[in-house]
């Protein structure tokens, strides 16, 4: 990839739509500047806006599907890439027929890449020169194998997810955790919580929801309905899934309604705790809600004891209702309080991703509920102030997958077209 340097750039832009700098105790009277109208995006063109650059892959690059460090993984054309340099050259390349079904992939800290299609996943080696498929183990360490499909069924989403960080140090061991985002028009499949605690070696389920009669196989009885029967604690699938180290726990958040189908609500919260000495996980259900609730939501974040998320409230309400949306925080003991919860920042419509690197936020809007078109909330202070910016010249896009900066300080973010159709690859990186 040929990098265009954002600070010599001759054809940088002032690209917004909107722009702000508040305080988050008053959050003070919204300014918004006048729309500027731009030329369509060039992918490889570095842009800016007030807090920071942007810019699409180039054409030519491999799909990259995930960044760590100066490694990025991507792929393209029957083949997958590993490059060593942040994605400008790709020094490994290995053969794989079903590239462009990927869904899902993560870099390691010992190198290694882990990666899965809607239905299989893999473990590649540090230069692709060996790759060899996973067969997932479930909670009694048997194998857990996908359902089998009849003509003309849709495959489902085993393993795609929302969030864009996967790994965390636990105690000195890498953790490798993320829950699948799933049922949303690709064919029904089990939620499910994944992880790996030995470099990817294996694949094992940390939690199985239970079997939910709204996503099911058309004609399946409930006995071959997918899911854990012995799990009452039902959901459409998982926004996110995130550690905090100074409690040693991890949090999930979960969505989307409660369809009167008499299994209850599909919006939690929940909190789990791993034996590492025993392989062993417990979890408890801190808090179910509705829709209409900020607990129907993702981006979960663990900064400084803090858990931060961002709401995506969008079930029915009355006519005294207001939608409880925006962007909040609290200490894990009060999570399921809201009265001790703190509005970081006020947001009128549904947001499902968010990632905080240090003291920058980044929150992509959902551009399917949206008036923006490509919708971006970002603050370098741990939300004391804030940018709001319609990055509208990319068209209408959702952003999702929010991988921290590579060596070079760019975050990627991947843009859904209709929410659940690929897009392009965004990169933005914070000035200052």
């Amino acid at each position: 990839m040929n990098r265009v340097s954002p600070v010599n750039h001759s054809r940088r832009h002032h690209s917004r739509r909107k722009f702000l700098a508040v305080s988050t105790t008053t959050f003070g009277s919204l300014l918004f500047t006048a729309p500027i109208k731009l030329r369509a995006a060039q992918l490889g063109v570095v842009e800016e806006t007030e807090h920071f650059w942007y810019r699409l892959a180039p054409a030519d690059s491999p799909w990259i599907d995930t960044q760590r460090g100066g490694r990025a993984f991507g792929y393209r054309g029957g083949k997958i890439f590993l490059s060593e340099d942040n994605a400008r050259t790709w020094t490994h390349t290995a053969d794989f027929a079903e590239a462009e079904n990927i869904q899902f992939s993560c870099l390691l800290r010992n190198g290694k890449v882990v990666f899965a299609t809607a239905r299989q996943i893999f473990i590649g080696s540090e230069d692709l020169s060996t790759i060899r498929e996973l067969t997932v183990m479930d909670r009694r360490d048997k194998d857990y194998l996908p359902h089998k499909l009849s003509d003309g069924e849709k495959p489902g989403w085993y393993f795609y997810s929302l969030d864009g960080i996967h790994t965390f140090d636990v105690q000195g061991r890498e953790i490798l955790i993320w829950g699948n985002y799933a049922n949303v028009s690709t064919g029904p499949v089990p939620a499910n919580i994944y992880y790996s605690a030995d470099g990817g070696e294996t694949i094992k389920i940390a939690y199985a929801f239970g079997q939910n009669p709204a996503f099911q196989l058309k004609n399946a009885t409930p006995d071959n309905w997918l899911g854990d029967r012995e799990n009452p604690v039902v959901c459409r699938h998982i926004h996110s899934v995130s550690y905090n180290a100074q409690e040693n726990a991890f949090y999930a958040c979960t969505g989307d309604l409660d369809r009167k189908l008499g299994v209850g609500l599909e919006c939690h919260w929940l909190r789990g705790t791993w034996d590492a000495d025993r392989d062993h996980w417990a979890w408890q259900v801190i808090v179910s809600s509705d829709a209409n609730s900020r607990f129907k939501s993702g981006g979960i974040n663990c900064v400084g004891g803090q858990i931060y998320w961002v709401a995506d409230a969008n079930g029915p309400k009355s006519e005294l209702e207001t939608y409880d949306r925006g962007i909040f925080r609290c200490d894990p003991m009060d999570l399921a309080n809201k009265l001790k919860h703190t509005l970081v920042y006020p947001v009128a419509f549904e947001m499902a991703a968010m990632t905080i690197h240090g003291n920058t936020i980044v929150a992509p809007k959902y551009g399917n509920a949206d008036p923006d078109k490509c919708g971006i909330l970002f603050s370098p202070d741990l939300g004391k102030t804030w940018g709001h910016y319609d990055l509208k010249e990319l068209g209408d896009r959702s952003g999702v997958r929010v991988n921290p900066p590579n060596e070079e300080g760019w975050f990627r973010i991947q843009l859904m077209r209709s929410w659940v159709n690929r897009g392009e690859v965004l990169f933005l990186k914070a000035k200052g």
